[in-house]
């Protein structure tokens, strides 16, 4: 298995070192440097080119969402293909909707809550380092949430257009937008309810579910049902 390399900035020393300790057992992950404030986290990313770099958005001065704007805007003049390909995962204890929002649109890939288990933390970094955008189910809520008061409810027939989407969503959403059913269905499964559980609250069949589920994923272009919520923020259906 590869081992993914990982820059952790984060300023609680406490947090850091036990972080650090916990994932270098767990297998799978080695922290290659560490940094307590913005500016050394910079200088640390562009020096050791990590595969996913952990930021805390709390970091002192500088927090973590405007580290994470500095550092795109190095990897979009960088020439380096490894520098290029740093992924972003933040880390906070903050659930706010406007810090979230503000995350995702300094460019982070990723988002985790601080107090989210060991396996879940393990879960995002690889589903990040693979390029999957990785949202934790408490921080979803709030997408949708901010999605669904984006638009006022009507007919569930009624299509939901997506607008000011990443260019190489544009022409998929244009043609095919979601539906409010299938809002409907996006948010349930980011409440954590399974297929049947979708069903027996919708009064729908198993199968209708399933349906909506994989026309979700194909609207979104997304590989799983996390990277169908971030999708949906990043393309506009919430603001």
């Amino acid at each position: 298995m590869t081992t993914i390399r990982i820059v952790l900035i984060e300023d609680h020393d406490l947090t850091r070192v036990s972080m650090r300790t916990a994932l270098q057992q767990y297998g799978g992950f080695e922290v290659v440097g560490e940094a307590t404030e913005a500016n050394g986290g910079l200088e640390m990313l562009v020096t050791h080119r990590p595969d996913v770099a952990i930021v805390d958005i709390g970091l002192p001065e500088i927090d973590g969402v405007e580290l994470t704007r500095r550092f795109r805007e190095i990897q979009a003049e960088a020439e380096d293909a490894e520098i290029a390909a740093t992924k972003v995962l933040i880390l906070t204890l903050q659930d706010r909707r406007e810090v979230v929002l503000a995350a995702f649109a300094a460019g982070a890939d990723s988002y985790c809550m601080k107090d989210a288990s060991l396996q879940r933390l393990a879960e995002a970094l690889q589903a990040t380092h693979e390029g999957n955008a990785w949202i934790d189910p408490a921080i979803a809520r709030i997408v949708i949430h901010q999605m669904q008061e984006a638009h006022t409810p009507v007919d569930q027939t009624q299509l939901v257009t997506i607008q000011a989407a990443e260019p190489e969503y544009n022409q998929m959403l244009e043609s095919y937008p979601l539906t409010e059913r299938e809002l409907e269905v996006l948010q349930l499964i980011v409440d954590g309810y399974s297929n049947a559980a979708i069903s027996d609250k919708l009064f729908i069949t198993v199968g209708t579910v399933k349906t909506h589920v994989r026309n979700i994923l194909n609207k979104l272009c997304a590989d799983d049902r996390t990277q169908a919520a971030v999708r949906a923020l990043r393309s506009g259906l919430v603001g």
